[in-house]
């Protein structure tokens, strides 16, 4: 790959694009595919997942049984390097310890950035997501409909790769004919979730998740994909040869060095690399965006993490990828005597309208799933199954007591044994140990399920960041500050969550763990704690009110574009990263066109 020092970048480019995860990664791809000079600074450092992947390699052979730590809270295994909760010498800060007020920040300092780890959900947006507000009165509309995203939506799933199937249920848009693989084979788990939620009249149908499950059309898709370029096209199906479909055999979490699944490294960059387009400089932390005479961008200032040197890298347009919140930190860091309360913050909204994903979860012991015969069940790593929401009309009618809906996501299954797996088994075995104890978990593994919910958050007034006044981190650039609160309509919909949780527990014959929380205030998960955080430089049709147009374009300086999720104005039940990627392709296409004409 032709990384860079910073010394050797070119004097100029047409294109920085700052981030390298689904973003940063998705607009490079578009932009150097088409013949765009781009330069990739990536605050953390190169990460190659073929090499780093620890494939095949079980609990065991990890220290505590490769069971989470500080440094790694997701386990030692997770594909994580430089980031996590906590990043040394990179504080941010809360204005808020409370319950309710908290919010965690979650950051991923590698190349690809948090595509390394996801969970690869990859549902779409449908078109009652993109404008709520006509729909409940509440919130913000997008100066977009479904319609002018669902090609690309289209693109991005045959580039991934999404598993899937099309339902026809409400709001949960199908896709067209080639665009997703089949999906894998449920879990023993999985069906009988989905036997007895139907009885209550609560759908199970194939997930969608960033997984292949048999090889890509490399002879069709790129013809899809780039009509016209027989270069692109070409450099795409040699890449798309290059992938594997899954082995089913280690979690995704852990990165993948197959390509089975959708990294930023190993989908979007390496196809973009061979182009000869591309140049990535990697632990360049961007903190400002210049402008020149004119009242445009004329690049980027960033710091060499490894020498400590401030650097400046110059181009005609410079595209925010870093992730929702680090890209508006940058844009309050880049404030001028035209700009006082930070870049592109004419309407005063950069920072405000903070989102991220409704959370609750409820897991369950099920006594039909006890001492099952010995199955393979590593499959698709979760997500086999869920729940998409199905009580529009409830809602809509008033009988719900809040205003947005979620989807479920569960499990169950025998997964590889690892730390934690017979442990916590008191309130099933009374306290059991020796022969009993082991007995017992025989008896137990495997018949447990849990149920995550994933719902929509309204944005409001009291959830946004700002730059804090006193806190620097180690190379002196300014921090956030983070406030945050939840609405009644998230708290009442958590509690939803949780009795939803508990009844399809109870149809299974099963018992709950742990309590049914009825407050809502106690159910939903910490702000920030879902890592869906999106928001904070939203899109709108007024300069007033929003940050950029439907374009991703800043209304305040032309040639300079935000296309992570700091764009959205809503934060619909469906994980976000399909979306992002979505508009951020449509987003270079506009870019392209717009230099095409000589417009930037």
């Amino acid at each position: 790959m032709p990384f860079v020092a910073p010394q050797a970048q070119k004097s100029a480019y047409d294109v920085i694009v700052v981030g390298s995860g689904a973003a940063g990664g998705q607009s490079a791809y578009t932009l150097c595919m088409d013949g765009a000079k781009v330069l990739m600074l990536e605050a953390g450092r190169n990460y190659s997942p073929e090499t780093e992947t620890p494939m095949f390699q079980t609990p065991d052979w990890a220290p505590l049984r490769a069971d989470g730590t500080p440094d790694k809270p997701f386990g030692f295994y997770d594909a994580t390097v430089g980031g996590g909760w906590e990043v040394p010498g990179e504080p941010y800060v809360r204005s808020s310890e409370e319950s309710g007020l908290r919010f965690d920040w979650w950051r991923a300092r590698m190349l690809g950035g948090r595509t390394n780890h996801w969970g690869r959900i990859s549902l779409r947006n449908g078109p009652y997501d993109f404008k709520p507000r006509s729909r409940d009165g509440l919130g913000f509309d997008w100066p977009l409909e479904y319609a002018d995203v669902a090609p690309y939506y289209d693109k991005v799933e045959l580039l991934i790769g999404v598993y899937g199937s099309n339902e026809g249920l409400e709001n949960t848009p199908n896709s067209p004919p080639g665009c997703l693989l089949p999906p894998p084979t449920p879990l023993v788990s999985d069906l009988l979730i989905a036997q007895r939620a139907k009885r209550l009249g609560i759908p199970a149908i194939p997930g969608h998740r960033a997984v292949l499950t048999q090889p890509l059309d490399y002879k069709g898709s790129p013809a899809r994909l780039h009509p016209g370029n027989a270069t692109a096209q070409k450099i795409l199906a040699d890449d798309m040869r290059k992938r594997a479909a899954c082995l089913w055999a280690t979690p995704c979490g852990r990165g993948c060095a197959i390509r089975a699944n959708y990294q930023s490294p190993t989908v979007h960059l390496p196809p973009a690399l061979m182009s000869g387009n591309l140049d990535i400089t990697t632990d360049a932390m961007v903190y400002e965006v210049t402008l020149g005479r004119d009242g445009r961008t004329n690049g980027v200032n960033f710091v060499d993490r490894i020498s400590g040197k401030q650097r400046h890298a110059a181009a005609r347009v410079v595209v925010l990828a870093a992730s929702a919140c680090e890209s508006v930190r940058i844009l309050f860091n880049s404030k001028t005597a035209q700009f006082p309360q930070g870049l592109a913050n004419s309407s005063g909204k950069v920072g405000r309208y903070l989102m991220d994903t409704v959370g609750s979860g409820l897991n369950g012991q099920i006594p039909l799933l006890e001492n099952l015969p010995p199955l393979n069940e590593d499959s698709a790593d979760g997500h086999q199954l869920y729940v998409p929401w199905w009580l529009y009309q409830d809602q809509l009618a008033g009988k719900l007591g809040f205003a947005r809906g979620y989807h479920i996501e569960f499990g169950g299954g025998k997964r590889m044994p690892g730390f934690g797996t017979g442990a916590g088994m008191e309130w099933l075995t009374g306290g059991s140990y020796g022969v009993k104890y082991k007995q017992d978990v025989r008896r137990y593994y495997g018949s447990f399920v849990y149920f995550d919910g994933r719902g929509e958050m309204i944005p409001n007034d009291l959830s946004f960041c700002e730059i804090d006044p006193n806190v620097k981190d180690k190379w002196g650039i300014p921090v956030l500050r983070f406030h945050w609160g939840w609405s009644a309509h998230e708290q009442r919909q958590a509690a939803h969550m949780q009795k939803t949780f508990a009844g399809i527990i109870e149809a299974m014959g099963g018992r709950t763990q742990g309590t049914v929380q009825t407050d809502g205030a106690k159910a939903i998960a910490a702000g920030g704690s879902i890592i869906h955080e999106v928001g904070g430089a939203i899109m709108g049709s007024d300069p007033k009110s929003s940050v950029t147009n439907k374009w991703c374009q800043t209304w305040d300086v032309d040639n300079l574009f935000i296309t992570d999720g700091a764009v959205f104005a809503s934060n619909a039940d469906k994980n976000p990263t399909l979306t992002i990627m979505a508009l951020a392709w449509r987003a270079a296409d506009h870019i392209l066109e717009r230099m095409r004409r000589k417009e930037l």
